[in-house]
């Protein structure tokens, strides 16, 4: 028998590791998608046009690729610890500073270096979870902490329209500036609670007795050998498994979709009528509100039967109808409701992407495959934001910018439907295992 519970064990592990890792989650997508709001007045403050918007909101993604790979294989180098500290630390005062531009290029300079910044922050703690939660447990882990972008998406509405509209003007600053200067700070103070609190591995951990520390190394480390993370892996091997640029091609095309419309979903609803910032803010709330109900259910869904691709298949096909449907939609009221039917469902692909990407190998090869996978999905960001501001200057609305990213959202559907998720034959050091494999 046992010397300890394992479900309890791992309920220790999920409550000490899920509120830091929520928390950075959080404030991570909230300075991702506050330009959003802060476009409400800043673009008119500065003269910024919706292509410019646009290609501000996409550059980001371009810094984000440019550093990805190598940030988190210095991750696995000198520790999650460490390295995360580091990315929440220069995040954050990047975040901040953007409060002071002045103009396109300044706009473009800082959007491009708060990716650079933050790159291999999400794959980074996809793999820390490897390092703590086993295979059956990793998809509603993966959840606990990316179901915070959801919550920041809900409340990041609210929270900085308020500051926008109250902190107009207090010491000379504009309420947008502001806005960037208060939710810029928490990701730098997360950094150095970071470094005093995070656990690099169970072997580390005063906070679990001999018996659990032990269960847990054994557990992961024998699910490392069966995806062969104790052998050298070639990053060419890497490079050309059909896997890693499937999964990556999937979640680019889902990317289109949830960055170009929640980076203008404020814009969005502001046209459906005509409405201060604060109800913009609480409008814009809905959407990813019923994304975290989403999350819950799908997550919870994909973990009992084992299956990632066609859950994620199903919650990007939805959306891809719901977004058509509000395109089109005869009135303002239901063009709405189906952008928050689309929500309900485009947020609970985002575990299962990272639980499947992390399932394909561990160790080094891991931290390359779950980087590389990610760096190459984050063209969805570019092309997102870009393309509607784009199409926004031309049509003067947003109808075929909906549509456009209804396309990517079939070609999600379609990758899902159709894509491998199990090793090829011939992989003998990575034989296809666990609930997480199947296909």
């Amino acid at each position: 028998m046992n010397a300890f519970d394992e479900a309890a064990t791992m309920r220790k592990v999920y409550r000490r590791l899920m509120p830091l890792l929520f928390a950075m989650m959080f404030f991570n997508y909230l300075d991702r998608i506050n330009i959003g709001f802060a476009a409400l007045d800043m673009n008119k403050a500065l003269g910024f046009s919706p292509a410019v918007f646009g290609f501000a909101g996409s550059i980001f993604f371009i810094g984000y690729m440019v550093l990805e790979v190598p940030s988190n294989l210095l991750l696995h180098r000198v520790g999650a610890r460490r390295w995360i500290a580091r990315i929440l630390l220069t995040w954050g005062a990047v975040a901040a500073a953007t409060a002071f531009v002045v103009g396109d290029k300044s706009f473009y300079f800082l959007r491009f270096l708060l990716g650079v910044m933050e790159a291999g922050f999400l794959p980074g703690v996809a793999v820390y979870l490897t390092k703590w939660f086993p295979v059956r447990y990793r998809a509603r882990a993966v959840g606990g902490y990316i179901i915070a972008g959801s919550f920041s998406a809900v409340l990041g509405g609210p929270i900085s329209t308020v500051l926008m509209t109250y902190a107009n003007g207090l010491l000379g600053l504009q309420g947008w500036q502001w806005m960037f200067i208060l939710e810029g700070i928490p990701a730098m103070l997360l950094g150095l609670v970071t470094l005093r609190v995070m656990t690099e591995r169970p072997a580390d951990a005063d906070w679990l007795d001999n018996a659990e520390k032990q269960w847990l190394e054994a557990t992961l480390a024998a699910e490392r050998e069966e995806v062969g993370g104790s052998t050298h892996f070639p990053l060419l091997r890497v490079v050309s498994d059909i896997r890693v640029w499937s999964l990556a091609c999937l979640f680019g095309c889902a990317l289109v979709g949830i960055y170009g419309l929640f980076l203008w979903l404020p814009q969005i609803v502001k046209s459906l009528g005509n409405l201060s910032n604060i109800e913009v803010g609480f409008l814009s709330a809905a959407p990813p509100l019923l994304g975290v109900l989403g999350t819950f259910i799908i997550s919870r869904s994909s973990d009992r039967t084992g299956d990632r691709k066609k859950h994620l298949a199903f919650v990007y096909g939805m959306s891809a109808i719901a977004i058509t449907g509000s395109a089109y939609a005869p009135n303002p009221i239901v063009a709405y409701a189906l952008l928050c039917v689309t929500g309900l469902f485009i947020y609970a692909g985002n575990p299962l992407f990272w639980s499947l990407a992390s399932s394909f190998r561990t160790g080094a090869a891991g931290a390359a495959t779950i980087a590389l996978i990610n760096t190459i999905a984050q063209f969805g960001g570019v092309v997102g934001p870009w393309t509607i501001g784009l199409v926004r200057s031309a049509t003067g609305n947003f109808r075929y910018a909906l549509l456009t990213i209804a396309a990517f959202l079939v070609v999600a559907t379609v990758i899902g439907l159709v894509m491998r998720v199990k090793p090829a034959d011939d992989d003998a050091s990575v034989p296809a295992t666990g609930p997480t494999a199947r296909t």
